[in-house]
Order: structure tokens, then C-alpha cells, then sequence
């Protein structure tokens, strides 16, 4: 049975599943679909294309699948797609798509921290955080488990791999890898990300591995083609590193173009305390 505020306002064609809770003052549109056991706070606004899956907390000043911010948008059915038990903090929103991708899709298990923007066409994985007041443009793709810290910007047509970590205040105007933690101005790689790898059951070989992968993409100095040839030749194929070679190999092939190493960046001039690094790297 729901339990829905008489101060709210749902449109009768909307599709509500069971057990559905919705405060006060809630507004809820036609072309919309919300799962079973979910909960929506007080002011939460529902556009035409939600589609909001069970187990869901929307809490209060959330607006969802509101039409793009976006100058060619020309009025096309799109949809903002939200996972199972995502939860959705104060005064979020999650832009529908346009027709470069029809939806705006948001995975399972995630957490949208207050005033997260999530704008046109970008594509969350599952188990994904944003903290307070990360801002995607469109287009973006974060793959599953990565954790981007609080005010967090990342320009459009960027992708940020699984279980990677970027530290807050970042510009990401770079392709970001898998496994890593990215920080620093300009954005930069600054370690594996071996706290969330552990946390996530990752063994000390796998980990390990992945370091020495990471040590000669961004760490010896090499250009990336080259240490792209060196990690084939000289590191024992495996998952983790068929991964990171398809990632690395996609992103160099567009104009944005991946991340760099510390020393890419940089040069000879590396600060005594990125040398205290080395246990990460």
C-alpha cells in the first residue's frame, strides 16, 4: 500500500509500484515510473521520463529528469534512468538525455551526495559516489565503484574507470584510468587507489600487480605509447591488465587524451614529498 501525501501532486498516468512513499509537496509527472519501496522526501519534483527503480531515497530539493541544459536539445522523448537502492541527496539533479544517448543513466546502489549535478547523456555504473557538490557535464562516463570526492568538476566527454578515486576540488579535463587516485592540478596520477581495492577484496597480488602496471605507465617517465608496448612485453597478461590497456588505448585515441604522471608533468622537478610516495606507487 503507498503512502502519498494529499499536498503532493501525481500526475494519474504516472506509474507508482508498491509500498511507495511520497512527502509533502512532491510534484510527479506523467511520463514517469517509480519502483517498489521507494521514498520520496518533501519538494522532491519528478519530470516527464524519470524512471526511478525500487528501494530508492530521493530526499528533499531533488529534481530529476528535468529537460537538458543544453542549446540543441530540441524537445525529444528521453529518459533519466536511477538504479535500485540509489540513494539521492538534498537538492540533486539528473538531467534527462538528449538523442546523442536517449538517457541519462544512473546505476545501482549509488549515492548522490547534496547538490550533485548530473547533466545530459552521462552514464554512472553501479556502487558509484559523488560527495557534495560534484558537477558532471554531459556526456560523462564513471564506471562502477569510483568515488569522486567533494567539488569535483569534470568537463564533458570525460571517463573515469572502476574503482578509481579523485580527490576533491579536482578539474577533470583528462580521461582517468582504472584503479588509481587522481589528484593534484593538473589533474594527475598520485598512487593506486589500495584502500578501496582492499575494501573491495582485491587480493595483495592483484594489487601489487596493477602497481607495477601503473609504474610504468606514469611513474618511469615513459611516453604512453611506449610504456603501452613495455607493459605487453614485460607484465603477465591478466584481467587487471587487459582493463587498464583497453582503457589507456581508447582514451589516447581521442582528443581528450588520458591523464598524466606526476613526472610526465613535471619533469626532473619532483618535490621531496611525491618522493615519500614510492610505497604507492
Amino acid at each position: 500500500m503507498n503512502n502519498i501525501h494529499s499536498l503532493s501532486v501525481i500526475h494519474p498516468e504516472a506509474k507508482i509500484g508498491e509500498n511507495v512513499q511520497i512527502g509533502p509537496f512532491c510534484y510527479v509527472d506523467r511520463d514517469v515510473v517509480i519502483g517498489d519501496n521507494t521514498w520520496l522526501g518533501a519538494h522532491v519534483t519528478v519530470f516527464d521520463g524519470a524512471r526511478i527503480g525500487k528501494n530508492c531515497k530521493i530526499f528533499p530539493g531533488a529534481v530529476l529528469s528535468a529537460i537538458p541544459q543544453d542549446l540543441k536539445f530540441k524537445g525529444e522523448q528521453t529518459t533519466a534512468e536511477i538504479g535500485d537502492f540509489t540513494t539521492v541527496r538534498e537538492y540533486v539533479t539528473v538531467n534527462r538525455g538528449t538523442s546523442y544517448a536517449n538517457k541519462t543513466s544512473v546505476g545501482k546502489h549509488c549515492l548522490l551526495m547534496a547538490y550533485v549535478h548530473v547533466a545530459h547523456d552521462c552514464t554512472l555504473g553501479d556502487h558509484v559516489i559523488l560527495a557534495n557538490n560534484v558537477n558532471l557535464a554531459g556526456h560523462v562516463v564513471i564506471e562502477d565503484w569510483a568515488i569522486l570526492e567533494g567539488l569535483v568538476a569534470v568537463q564533458q566527454f570525460i571517463h573515469i574507470g572502476a574503482h578509481s578515486f579523485v580527490a576533491g576540488g579536482s578539474l577533470v579535463r583528462k580521461h582517468v584510468p582504472p584503479f588509481v587516485k587522481a589528484a593534484r592540478e593538473p589533474l594527475s596520477y598520485a598512487g593506486v587507489n589500495v584502500i578501496g581495492l582492499q575494501r573491495r577484496g582485491f587480493t595483495p597480488e592483484q594489487i601489487n600487480h596493477i602497481q607495477d602496471i601503473y609504474r610504468i605507465l606514469f611513474v618511469r617517465g615513459y611516453k604512453v605509447s611506449n610504456a603501452v608496448e613495455i607493459i605487453q612485453q614485460e607484465v603477465e597478461q591478466s584481467g587487471e591488465r587487459d582493463r587498464i590497456m583497453a582503457f589507456v588505448k581508447e582514451a589516447v585515441s581521442n582528443e581528450v587524451g588520458i591523464m598524466k604522471g606526476f613526472r610526465q608533468i613535471n619533469g626532473s622537478k619532483v618535490r621531496n614529498e611525491e618522493r615519500g610516495m614510492r610505497d604507492e606507487d
